[in-house]
């Protein structure tokens, strides 16, 4: 058996895959030797990397909408806002003729069951937001940017709120906890569990007036997501896929990535063990994967490594999407079972030191690897994912198939459109800020009738902060805060990340 032959039978499997494309090998393709990952192997994870403009969104696209066709949700990250044209119909050219024609594709123009969503509603989807309780002390200390110090001391707080029963709908709410734990009336409240300095505490505040003055607060409150939605699928048994439009926050990196750790974490302590499924109920495509790892706590890493190791046996594949593996830790990118590598570059010194590692985190195969891997064409990758049995495929240069659907984004009317003909759409359109700990308190100080005009004015960060202040001393406050599990509720619980249980 020739080498080239021998690699084929290593993507021979028996059993439901998807089609990635055709083997190349000797500059030649070869449409009968197709390259595949079998659908029980995507809950093992994966990484598309490759630099930019290498294909790895329409890489995406095309392993998307092939687990759509086969009953399973996807969930999508839109960065560049280009993926919404998964959901119409391709457009055929010459260009996608003669790869169809290549690779043996038997090309179809087809759309697929898609929702779309946004953070905070700053963009054309259904809004997505979380609740401060919700989204948990390790995820805001990343979007904070707090140091490890500092995210000890908003742990302390959080686990204050969460005995007292006190539910954090917004930042308002954690700000006027906050304020009160430093003030003379709420000391003694941590005296028995180590106390919170007044500095911490202070830079604390201040970091959260600044992610507020960037417009941020529009991403916490209610009603929260439920990222159960992410795992319908559509009337006629194809998988819904979840685009989650990104361009308009691209600017605000550790908040958007970070959101979309709370989405996995979310998932994570809501599914049930269901050990090896025949296919996923959600494959989960971590687009710009590291923005997540940039300048992560040892917690925050820990808890990602966690959650991937365990969220296999909940049926959920993870892909991460970056440049190059070594974008992702060792430990997790251990974990990771399934390989498409677009094209590297090698400009300069550090290219070339990334292009030696990634070469490494290859297995042993009859390439060589490095100078393929800087002449792949767009549309080309390195592939190498795991057999039915579990065992690494032989490495595969390979030439993608074409994605089906539209390769581009859907015109914004015709998204518009979608978006509210949504079922969702009803459920998470308005914002609601309901009564909840800051409006608790604003509403027991009586207020004199100067201070009522002003308070109907619009106030600066450092005014309304000076307001909690005067809130949080009140007689209401100290009784509220007191009363463990009576007023407001029972303990809040939390996951492995940090993250609040959700109460079904």
């Amino acid at each position: 058996m020739s080498d080239s032959e021998s690699i084929a039978a290593g993507y021979a499997f028996t059993g439901p895959a998807l089609d990635l494309g055709a083997l190349l090998w000797d500059g030649a393709c070869l449409p009968d030797a197709q390259i595949r990952i079998a659908l029980p192997m995507l809950n093992r994870h994966g990484l598309v990397a490759g630099a930019t403009g290498t294909g790895k969104t329409k890489t995406l696209q095309l392993i998307a909408e092939q687990l759509s066709a086969q009953g399973v949700p996807v969930f999508l990250a839109d960065v560049k806002g280009d993926v919404s044209g998964i959901s119409a119909p391709g457009v055929t050219n010459d260009k996608v003729a003669g790869r169809a024609a290549e690779v043996k594709q038997q090309w179809t123009a087809t759309g697929f069951p898609a929702e779309f969503y946004a953070l905070g509603g700053i963009g054309h989807g259904i809004p997505v937001r979380a609740t401060i309780t919700g989204f948990g002390p390790v995820l805001l200390s990343k979007v904070l940017q707090l140091n490890q110090t500092q995210e000890q001391s908003l742990g302390l707080i959080f686990h204050y709120a969460d005995t007292k029963g006190l539910e954090l709908i917004d930042l308002k709410d954690l700000r006027a906890v906050v304020t009160f734990l430093t003030s003379d009336e709420g000391k003694p409240e941590l005296k028995n569990i180590g106390g919170l300095s007044t500095a911490t505490a202070g830079v604390i505040l201040r970091s959260l007036t600044a992610f507020e003055a960037q417009g941020m607060a529009d991403f916490f409150g209610e009603p929260d997501f439920d990222t159960s939605e992410l795992l319908r699928t559509a009337s006629d048994g194809r998988g819904m896929v979840s685009v989650l439009e990104l361009p308009a926050v691209q600017d605000k990196p550790q908040l958007f990535s970070t959101f979309l750790m709370w989405m996995l974490a979310d998932l994570f302590h809501d599914l049930p063990e269901v050990g090896d499924a025949d296919k996923p109920k959600l494959v989960f495509f971590f687009d710009e994967a590291h923005l997540l790892f940039n300048d992560a706590s040892k917690a925050f890493l820990d808890s990602i490594t966690q959650t991937v190791r365990l969220i296999r046996s909940k049926g959920v594949g993870v892909f991460f999407v970056t440049q190059t593996p070594k974008d992702v830790p060792g430990d997790v990118l251990a974990q990771l079972g399934n390989r498409v590598q677009h094209a590297l570059r090698a400009f300069t010194p550090d290219d070339q030191k990334a292009l030696k590692a990634t070469v490494k985190t290859f297995p042993n195969s009859s390439y060589d690897l490095e100078e393929i891997l800087t002449g792949l064409g767009t549309g080309e990758a390195v592939v190498t994912v795991l057999s039915e049995n579990g065992a690494p495929t032989p490495v595969a240069v390979t030439r993608l198939r074409a994605p089906e659907s539209l390769m581009g984004p859907i015109d914004a009317t015709t998204l518009d459109a979608a978006v509210k003909s949504s079922s969702l759409y009803g459920r998470y359109a308005q914002a609601v800020d309901r009564e909840s700990a800051y409006e608790k308190l604003t509403t027991a100080a009586p207020a004199k009738p100067e201070e009522a005009a002003a308070k109907s004015a619009p106030k600066a960060p450092k005014e309304d902060e000076s307001m909690v202040q005067q809130v949080v001393g009140s007689g209401m406050f100290k009784s509220l805060a007191r009363s463990v599990g009576t007023q407001i509720g029972r303990e809040i619980t939390r996951s492995l990340f940090g993250t609040a249980r959700r109460k079904r």
